[in-house]
This record gives structure tokens, C-alpha cells and sequence, in this order.
């Protein structure tokens, strides 16, 4: 039982350690390029992560978690959903899931298809740039959805800095996106992992996906 206590604290001082480094880097990130790092969020990308790690992270204040498999997600959700806490759907959705995942998620930032996005609208109450415009205006007609931005996952590179053009590519498609389809707001820009999100956050990204860089390496199954 001491051993127990003992490792569950020193975890706790890790991931709150983590958290605090990750904020830091945010912080310092966006007033270099002269942002303001409360306008930016951190979601905690907690796939694969147990649900106590969550949990250290929830109670050091982290109130947004990424997961992208549902049937690992809905166990945590069920078991942690307290008023303030969102839950981020980041990962690809089979249409024979929308169900599950609009009634459980707050938000799915992997909406890919007008098809998943009128199941996601029946039961809530990336395409290429080109086609963007067309889908967005078609979603932003279904009443129980509602569009805030745009999101992406860069290459794989050798160095952070290859990412640049990428989320500088989406900000452009963004701020396009404003005058060709002005009904909607577009004020997120969800991009940045790990590994290249102060890059993103120079770029613009309103939230970063944070996940090893805070609670370690993930445990692949």
C-alpha cells in the first residue's frame, strides 16, 4: 500500500510538472509572436492514457482531453464528465459510431464528410481545400451542429519546422474561408501535437493536442 501511495504521488508531481512545462512553452510561444496564450487551448490527448492519469491531469487543472478510438473513450467519459470538463473527439469516426460519439463527446474535431455530419447532427441535438467551402456551408445548415474551425495533423518530419507550411496553409484556408462562407465564424484553428505545437501556435492555433508531453510515452495495443 506505501509503495502504491508512493508511486501514484510521484506520478502525480510528473504530470503536473509536465503540465506546467507545456503551459510555460505555450505562454512563451504566443507572446513571442504577440498572442495572448489564455486565447489558446490545451487539449490533453489521453488515448490510451488510464483513466487515473486523466485524472491527475483534470485535478492539476487541464480541462479538455483528446481520445480517437470510441471504445476506449466512452469508459472514461462515463466515469469522468464533472461540469467544465470537454471531452475531444481527434481521431477518424465510422459512420456506424456517430451515434455513441454525439451523444458522448463535446466536440469532434475529426468531422470529415457532410454523411458524418448529418449523423452526428440526427443524434446530437479532411476533405481538400478546394472542397471545403461547399461541405462547411452544407454543415452549417444542420441545426445541431455547430462549425468553429478547422483542424489538422501535419507530415512527419525530420524537424519541427517542417510543419510550418502546413498549419500556415490551414490559417490561410481559414482566413479564405471567412469571406467565402461568412456565416460561420471560424475562430478555431486545431493543430499542433507534441512535437511541432509551439510551431503552430506562431502559425495561429487556437488548440494544441498535447499528449506524450505530458503523460509520457503511450502504450500501444
Amino acid at each position: 500500500m506505501i509503495g502504491d501511495q508512493t508511486t501514484t504521488e510521484e506520478t502525480r508531481r510528473r504530470i503536473a510538472a509536465n503540465i506546467a512545462s507545456v503551459r510555460a512553452t505555450i505562454a512563451e510561444a504566443a507572446r513571442r509572436v504577440g498572442r495572448q496564450p489564455e486565447k489558446i487551448t490545451l487539449v490533453a490527448v489521453s488515448k490510451t492514457m488510464p483513466l487515473a492519469l486523466v485524472q491527475i491531469a483534470y485535478n492539476e487543472g487541464v480541462t479538455d482531453f483528446g481520445e480517437n478510438r470510441v471504445q476506449d473513450a466512452l469508459p472514461k467519459i462515463a466515469a469522468l464528465h464533472p461540469p467544465g470538463l470537454r471531452w475531444h473527439m481527434i481521431g477518424h469516426v465510422q459512420t456506424n459510431k456517430g451515434q455513441r460519439v454525439a451523444e458522448a463527446f463535446d466536440t469532434v474535431q475529426s468531422v470529415d464528410s457532410l454523411h458524418l455530419a448529418e449523423i452526428l447532427n440526427r443524434y446530437a441535438g479532411a476533405r481538400t481545400p478546394e472542397e471545403t467551402p461547399a461541405l462547411a456551408r452544407q454543415i452549417a445548415t444542420l441545426p445541431g451542429l455547430t462549425v468553429q474551425g478547422l483542424m489538422t495533423i501535419a507530415p512527419l518530419a525530420h524537424s519541427p519546422e517542417e510543419a510550418r507550411p502546413t498549419f500556415r496553409g490551414l490559417r490561410l484556408l481559414s482566413e479564405q474561408l471567412r469571406q467565402a462562407v461568412p456565416e460561420i465564424a471560424w475562430q478555431h484553428l486545431s493543430m499542433g501535437m507534441t512535437d511541432d505545437y509551439v510551431i503552430a501556435i506562431e502559425e495561429g492555433a487556437t488548440i494544441v493536442r498535447v499528449g506524450r508531453a505530458i503523460f509520457g510515452e503511450r502504450v500501444h495495443r
